[in-house]
């Protein structure tokens, strides 16, 4: 059964960090894409960062420089590291994987970035 559980949100003041867990089970991570999207109240679901089975990487143009997503082949988790945090990316963050063509969700954690 594939389950993807995401951990690591919270409150950070701006220009601060955070890293994002994705712990994945039912699969193997090396062997397929993952990417993280975020949602904020009021706006739709958008792409963060995706990495490839590769290890190719992509980001969102807001996020090129202050993040980035990796993986652990050993522990089966994709990480996104945040560094100089915006209240604008104030969000609830959720991991996304699409295995044997299907689409499979995390819970989401939330990040807030305020002072």
């Amino acid at each position: 059964q594939v389950q993807l559980v995401e951990s690591g949100g919270g409150l950070v003041q701006p220009g601060g960090s955070l890293k994002l867990s994705c712990a994945a089970s039912g699969f193997a991570v090396s062997e397929y894409g993952m990417s993280w999207y975020r949602q904020a109240p009021g706006k739709e679901r958008g792409l963060v960062a995706s990495i490839t089975s590769a290890a190719t990487t992509n980001y969102e143009d807001s996020v090129k420089g202050r993040f980035t997503i990796s993986r652990d082949n050993a522990k089966n988790t994709v990480y996104l590291h945040m560094n100089t945090l915006k209240p604008e990316d104030t969000a609830v963050y959720y991991c996304y994987a699409r295995v044997w063509g299907t689409r499979y969700w995390g819970q989401g954690t939330q990040v807030t970035v305020s002072s």
